[in-house]
């Protein structure tokens, strides 16, 4: 394997091989490095690997071998220059923004928003100076009116959090660099398996690896992905001197998730297209949020930038919280959690937890009414999940 060349590999040997890195002991799984500092046989040595004339491991802040394998396979897989982990989803959003961000600077984010993503951006950076405006993602009227003056920076989840809202990545992309500013993009819904947001015009990409990618429930994890450019000089010193560093074994089994992600989202998507047409047919239902059903608002856009709708399902049963509280008290398989991406499948009630510091007005201005509900599909036999919501409906 030592004159493979990765850039040739195929997604699903990438998911496998990719950074790769292995030890003297030549051993087959990635190896687990569990050390902070390393050691070096000169103060030479030392004072060079300080400085960058040598390029090494000095302290497991700053870079982990364990680590670089997961950062390096992610950016294969995502087809990125540079990756760097945190420990974290959210401290990869955190870190995408305020790395590159000062007082006087502008932020334009979609109003559709993961309720932590959208405190910083709406809570936080404002505390520090930084002017921020919300738009309607899927309004390319409202961006181009709120990209006709600098920015510094443009945040959008695509489906976003938890209404699967879409929005025009390349368009926006080309908005965004006509106002001289970054676009970030939040893909964990999607996944690097199901949209290629970098390849759509964006410039940085942020995953929660605690969702699809870890996708078993065990560990956080975050990941940041970009421009070696903007990794090494915008980035890089930011993760260093902050410290919210990825620990490596997190690292490790999120690699092992890696393994798996392309056969575990087919299965996901296919449970979740046939749950998603359930619901939408049922005479209990309100409404359905999926990507790639028919009726949702932007089906046409989901079908050219996404090659799959993804695990998560949005709907509203009749009847608004009440109704929507009942079904989840009857649910015997699908567990009530707040999480999502997971091999279990897992239900939630946005209004009361993801988005519940959010104020009435911001969560209806997001979508979210109070009987919405947010449905990810896990792995399990399609059948028992139909059954365990038809029956939960009509209990």
């Amino acid at each position: 394997m030592s004159d493979a060349n990765p850039e040739q590999w195929r997604l699903a040997t990438r998911l496998v091989r990719g950074g790769l890195s292995r030890t003297p002991f030549c051993e087959t799984s990635e190896a687990l490095f569990l050390n902070s500092g390393y050691v070096y046989d000169s103060a030479e040595e030392s004072e060079e690997s300080f400085d960058g004339t040598r390029q090494r491991f000095v302290y497991s802040r700053f870079r982990n071998p364990t680590v670089a394998m997961f950062e390096d396979r992610l950016a294969l897989v995502e087809g990125a220059e540079a990756c760097r982990a945190t420990a974290s989803g959210m401290a990869a959003v955190h870190a995408a923004l305020v790395s590159q961000v000062r007082a006087g600077d502008r932020v334009v984010a979609a109003r559709a928003l993961f309720g932590s993503c959208r405190w910083i951006i709406g809570d936080l950076l404002p505390r520090f100076g930084v002017e921020v405006d919300f738009v309607d993602g899927a309004d390319l009227d409202q961006w181009r009116a709120a990209l006709a003056k600098p920015t510094r920076c443009v945040f959008i989840e695509t489906p976003s959090n938890p209404t699967l809202e879409l929005i025009d990545v390349t368009a926006v992309a080309e908005l965004t660099h006509a106002a001289g500013g970054r676009l970030v993009v939040d893909n964990v819904f999607a996944t690097p398996i199901l949209q290629k947001p970098l390849a759509l015009g964006a410039d940085v990409v942020v995953y929660s690896a605690t969702k699809h990618i870890d996708g078993q429930g065990r560990c956080l994890g975050g990941a940041v992905l970009g421009s070696s450019a903007f990794v090494a000089d915008v980035l890089g010193p930011y993760l260093r001197h902050t410290g919210p560093c990825l620990s490596p074994f997190n690292a490790w089994v999120l690699l092992k998730g890696l393994e798996t992600l392309e056969l575990r989202m087919a299965r996901h998507v296919q449970n979740a297209e046939r749950i998603a047409a359930l619901l939408d047919g049922h005479d209990q239902i309100a409404r359905v949020l999926y990507p790639t059903l028919p009726s949702h608002p932007q089906h046409a856009l989901a079908a050219r930038q996404m090659s799959g709708g993804g695990s998560i399902i949005a709907f509203e049963p009749k009847g608004g919280k009440e109704r929507a509280y009942r079904l989840l008290n009857a649910l015997k398989l699908i567990d009530i959690s707040n999480n999502l991406g997971d091999a279990k499948s897992l239900i939630t009630h946005p209004w009361t937890t993801t988005h519940q510091s959010r104020s009435a007005e911001e969560k209806r201005g997001m979508g979210i009414t109070e009987g919405l509900l947010r449905l990810s599909v896990g792995l399990e036999d399609c059948q028992d999940l139909s059954d365990d919501l038809v029956g939960a409906l009509t209990a």
